[in-house]
């Protein structure tokens, strides 16, 4: 199994903090956020290639950082250099399977959520269902489901309906940025872009492909905290406590 790192943004919210530095690589207690997520999904021991779609401003900084890590870990520069011209998640995902012939089950991951649960249970539950999955949580506050993933599930945890940003949310499911392809779904990541999925939001292809086939949503175990500018990122750093086991 891959797993794919999703890390060629620009996090233009944390200037200056991130103007010269990419977010994954942010220290949250004594760990960069990256290497929570990677050490954390390692403890499964099903990934046999981490690969990191990068920026090129930024590649380098995640090279460095590969090479202290014990993990096969692959680093892909997009070839961006700014936040206007930057891919999308949905075309650096493709760039990265197609530039790699990434034809396998893959975990597709943001790397720059801090979670206190491990996502080994995320991992284990689509291998269990046997589809692509989601993650979704209850979001009450209206205005973040605006700029969220939002699902409609039934009472089997099917997909029917994902969204992106859209002006009336069908539900309360928010979805996180945390995907599990199955090896035949990896590949018609070209097909829904060429079919229109949208390309900037990493879950516009799993909204294309819960029409498809079938795609489950697993209820996310804790919490995912989303660092979206300096104030949040200093109250992680004071908060956070680390992956709770069990």
């Amino acid at each position: 199994m891959k797993c794919i790192i999703l890390a060629a943004g620009y996090a233009t919210r944390l200037y200056p903090l991130t103007e010269n530095f990419p977010k994954p690589l942010l220290k949250v207690s004594d760990k960069t956020i990256l290497d929570w997520l990677v050490d954390d999904i390692d403890t499964a021991g099903v990934i046999d290639q981490y690969v990191v779609i990068s920026n090129h401003r930024f590649a380098h900084h995640f090279t460095e950082w590969a090479l202290r890590k014990t993990q096969h870990i692959t680093v892909v520069d997009d070839g961006t250099s700014t936040n206007e011209t930057r891919l999308g998640a949905v075309k650096d995902i493709l760039y990265a399977i197609e530039s790699l012939h990434l034809y396998d089950d893959m975990l597709v991951i943001a790397g720059d959520n801090v979670l206190d649960f491990s996502l080994t249970k995320f991992i284990a539950y689509a291998q269990q269902k046997g589809t692509s999955a989601i993650m979704r949580y209850y979001e009450s506050d209206e205005k973040r489901l605006l700029r969220s993933g939002v699902a409609t599930v039934d009472d089997t945890d099917r997909v029917l309906l994902l969204t992106e940003k859209s002006p009336a949310p069908a539900s309360h499911w928010c979805c996180p940025p945390f995907y599990y392809y199955t090896r035949q779904d990896a590949r018609l990541v070209r097909k829904g872009i060429e079919s229109g999925c949208g390309t900037d939001a990493p879950g516009s292809y799993i909204a294309w492909l819960c029409t498809q086939t079938t795609v489950h949503a697993m209820q996310m175990p804790g919490c995912r905290y989303d660092i979206g500018n300096l104030a949040s990122y200093q109250l992680v750093q004071q908060t956070y406590r680390g992956i709770v086991v069990g």
